[in-house]
């Protein structure tokens, strides 16, 4: 019998929750490099860590509000190209049944690979793809809740709006193919440490299960309202979460993981 999950995971997009670093003080300019210096290399190797009060992705908990310990790896070139890694602790596919799963499964590992553009100061661009795995020995006949999407985001200054369309069944729900989310993001810098983030997304199932249209069970609005502050390096900050989706499809051991809710964080990126 295939599993029927009720519940997203996560992903997200790259360093974690749609939060971004506030903007930073100007530094001078360095001086000039020794007539036989090194030539800096084409690339950058970036990692990130942050302790969050509970894991919100896309609108939903992914750890039934308990905290979360997440952390990623990315390289960027010159060119625009970009390969990353990320992970977090997750309990949403045990939840509702712990046999659903019988080792593992309580993990989520991102991987990510695009290309992005910056056509001036002000705008760019951002395509790629992103697979969620969820690694873990399931039940025969369940639809696993590994995902692959692709995306494309144009950003403005402090703004950006992504969508991101899977390729194959989307989070464990069967028949899921071509499932979609639109979110459209605002990181706005009051000043060098305090930056307001604001989201706003629709999540949208094909397919149906049992006769039934995944859409009339699993597709919502989710928003967030947040604030992040910079902190000898590290970002701290806290959000509002809510969605709109229905008790139908997404109660988990008997809660809604899609209800208003605030989360809290601190985060480093070195």
């Amino acid at each position: 019998m295939s599993l029927n999950y009720r519940s997203l995971a996560s992903a997200a997009v790259l360093a974690a929750s749609l939060l971004v670093t506030p903007s930073q003080a100007q530094t001078p300019p360095p001086a000039p490099a020794a007539p036989d210096a090194k030539p800096a290399e084409p690339y950058t190797i970036t990692g990130n860590f942050g302790i969050y009060s509970q894991y919100i992705f896309r609108g939903l908990t992914q750890t039934d509000t308990k905290p979360a310990f997440q952390g990623g790896f990315d390289w960027a070139h010159t060119s625009g190209f970009y390969l990353g890694t990320w992970g977090s602790n997750i309990s949403w596919i045990k939840d509702p049944n712990p046999s659903t799963c019988s080792h593992g499964c309580s993990l989520e590992w991102d991987l990510y690979g695009g290309y992005k553009y910056a056509f001036n100061d002000d705008w760019g661009m951002d395509v790629g793809v992103l697979y969620y795995y969820y690694p873990g020995k399931y039940i025969a006949g369940a639809t696993k809740p590994n995902t692959t999407e692709i995306y494309i985001a144009g950003s403005w200054k402090w703004a950006s709006l992504k969508y991101s369309h899977s390729v194959d069944d989307t989070f464990g729900i069967p028949n899921s193919k071509n499932s979609w989310y639109l979110d459209a993001s605002a990181n706005y810098p009051i000043n060098d440490a305090w930056t307001l983030n604001a989201h706003v997304g629709r999540q949208e199932y094909k397919g149906g299960t049992g006769g039934f249209s995944n859409g009339d069970f699993l597709n919502y609005t989710d928003w967030k309202l947040g604030a992040t502050w910079l902190y000898n390096g590290y970002n701290i900050g806290a959000y509002y979460s809510d969605t709109n989706a229905k008790d139908a499809g997404y109660v988990i051991a008997g809660k809604n993981i899609g209800k208003s809710t605030g989360t809290v964080f601190i985060q480093k990126t070195f």
